[in-house]
């Protein structure tokens, strides 16, 4: 295991980060959730300190006032204390729901929306008291304990500092009366906890970058996972072939069928054989349904002829056609001279044929090309995939 983790170099796929997410593996920054939730609260309660201030006011003036009925009667006594807790609980909770909600999208904004139930899945292997120990000390671990002192020795130094330097302000609340009290303890509170806020938003500002870091670190891959990934998603090499073979065979049945059809078989007596089918009406050039080379050539030979569709040797025809043109597409534009002496030729033979005479007239030197034709040495290529 520990060759295994120092074999981890290379960095996470983002298929292993999406799956990493699925588990509920998002960089989150607890500081970041922190300086949300106290600052948002912090200024919720500086917008509406004139209105939390008269409440306040209020509500201790009334506690201060009672009378004699409410002296005899504890029960009195007991009423008015619950109703004053509800009242601040009403007060209190709209507050604390906001630094919540403030808290979740600081979440949301260090490390995304994502919503899965995979963390509160029972695990079992967290039982085990020694790799739980293990955990505690490992360096991850370490790192984030040293973090959370130095962040609580920071945030307690700057309080107790300014605590001390202001000492003398705070003593002096006494002697006011108690509105320039409260309003001026308000305003030393207030500059404090500010001091302390821009101290947790330094911290964030280290912390959100580095939870990122420490993510794509945990998640790095070694080079046999990252095979195995590779692997997993082309597939088995085995499947595949068998999956090309198939269709293969399937794009060679697609053809034979084609070829009854077809007007003639143009061939190269040792290689190649193309099959072209023309209509004026609906194709404005004659059209390539099937085309082999070898053994497939030899099986659209003979198709052709169970068919009686004419096969015509035409060596450097065939290849310029085997090597330019596509199956289902029209042919290249500088072959149609010599298809369309090919295709004259058949049908003057079909038109003998039907009249019972022999043609006497031979089929004419092709107009092929130079450029478009590979030459009788051309290696055979593979049949296209369909």
């Amino acid at each position: 295991m520990a060759e295994q983790a120092q074999d981890r170099q290379l960095p996470a796929t983002e298929r292993k980060i999406q799956k990493s997410r699925g588990d509920g593996q998002v960089a989150r920054s607890r500081d970041l959730g922190h300086l949300a939730a106290l600052g948002g609260g912090a200024a919720l309660l500086a917008a509406f300190a004139p209105e939390i201030s008269r409440w306040l006011s209020n509500r201790l003036a009334e506690g201060l006032r009672f009378d004699r009925n409410t002296l005899a009667s504890t029960a009195t006594m007991t009423e008015r204390l619950s109703g004053a807790g509800d009242e601040l609980m009403l007060a209190v909770l709209p507050l604390g729901a906001a630094m919540v909600f403030l808290a979740l999208a600081a979440g949301v904004l260090a490390g995304g929306w994502n919503f899965t139930f995979k963390p509160l899945e029972p695990k079992f292997e967290k039982l085990d008291p020694l790799a739980g120990l293990g955990r505690m000390v490992s360096g991850q671990q370490v790192g984030v304990m040293l973090k959370a002192c130095l962040l609580a020795l920071v945030l307690g130094t700057l309080g107790g500092v300014y605590l001390k330097m202001q000492l003398s302000q705070f003593a002096g609340l006494m002697a006011l009366p108690l509105p320039a009290a409260l309003s001026h303890a308000g305003g030393l509170l207030w500059t404090g906890f500010a001091l302390l806020l821009v101290s947790l938003a330094l911290f964030a500002l280290v912390d959100v970058p580095l939870q990122r870091q420490l993510l794509l670190r945990r998640l790095r891959m070694s080079h046999q996972e990252v095979k195995k990934e590779n692997k997993d998603i082309e597939g088995n090499a085995e499947v595949k072939a068998r999956v090309r073979q198939r269709m293969r065979e399937m794009a060679n049945r697609r053809m034979l069928a084609a070829v009854p059809h077809a007007d003639l078989v143009v061939m190269n007596p040792t290689h190649f054989a193309v099959a072209l089918k023309y209509d004026e009406a609906t194709m404005g050039a004659p059209r390539v349904v099937a085309k082999g080379a070898d053994l497939m050539a030899f099986r659209i030979r003979d198709a052709a002829k169970g068919a009686k569709v004419p096969v015509l040797q035409a060596p450097p025809l065939a290849r310029a056609l085997y090597a330019h043109a596509e199956i289902d597409r029209e042919i290249p534009a500088a072959l149609f001279g010599a298809v369309a002496q090919v295709l004259a030729w058949v049908y003057q033979l079909r038109a003998a044929v039907a009249a019972g005479r022999t043609v006497e007239a031979a089929l004419p030197e092709l107009n092929v090309p130079a450029e478009l034709d590979p030459g009788p040495s051309a290696a055979v290529r593979e049949e296209p995939e369909q």
